[in-house]
């Protein structure tokens, strides 16, 4: 019965990705979908169109709620990631280009605010260096589709892909998997580690968020069933 315990997968959270260029377009579908909502991406193209106010306004909106700020850090981690968290980030995003030295700067400052790194992987996955960056003190990896299958017209998700997530869950990262993921997709993971679902488009453009959101969440209800 122990083993049973300790092997039974978490039940994966739904973020859902603001990628919109304007503040309007993206609190249209967040408030409309909020309580099927897990954790908030204030998206990369967001914070470009509106700055951290998009995080600031977000926070004061919903302040227990988990809030990723999708700024794909690259260099300068100490000072992008400490603008993130005081705008009231929960999490910050690092590109998986970035140095060691980079991610190291950015979890030292996420660690002073009780914050959470993720990496954003690539096409090119290299264990080794997700097994520094988990030691380094990151704690969350995002898996992306293949662009490979996007390219081929497939957009399947494939035998690889549970692979790796299965790997980087081994080393104790939460796996988030993104890419155009809808309610057809989510049963391929069914018995795979995957702690985070994103949907983008799929509520922030539906015609009723709220009814995509609450599709997704009991699709991820019943394949991870509790």
């Amino acid at each position: 019965m122990a083993e049973a315990t300790e092997t039974k997968l978490q039940r994966p959270r739904l973020q859902i990705a603001l990628d919109t260029t304007d503040m309007p377009s993206a609190l249209r579908p967040l408030n409309k979908a909020i309580s099927q909502i897990d954790v908030i991406e204030c998206g990369t193209i967001l914070i470009i169109a509106e700055g951290l106010k998009a995080v600031r306004e977000i926070r004061a909106l919903y302040p227990d709620k988990t809030i990723l700020a999708d700024v794909r850090i690259a260099e300068a981690g100490a000072l992008i990631a400490r603008n993130c968290f005081e705008a009231g980030a929960n999490w910050v995003s690092v590109v998986a280009g970035a140095s060691l030295t980079t991610v190291e700067q950015v979890v030292k400052v996420a660690d002073e605010f009780g914050g959470e790194v993720q990496i954003e992987l690539g096409e090119d996955y290299d264990a080794d260096k997700a097994r520094k960056w988990k030691e380094l003190g990151a704690k969350h990896v995002i898996v992306h589709r293949s662009r490979d299958a996007e390219v081929a017209g497939t957009l399947k998700w494939g035998p690889n892909d549970i692979e790796r997530i299965k790997e980087l869950h081994a080393m104790g990262f939460t796996v988030t998997v993104t890419g155009g993921v809808n309610v057809k997709d989510i049963p391929f993971f069914q018995g795979a580690p995957v702690g985070v679902i994103i949907s983008g488009r799929g509520i922030v453009k539906a015609e009723d968020p709220l009814a995509a959101a609450t599709e997704l969440k009991n699709t991820i209800n019943e394949v991870w069933p509790e």
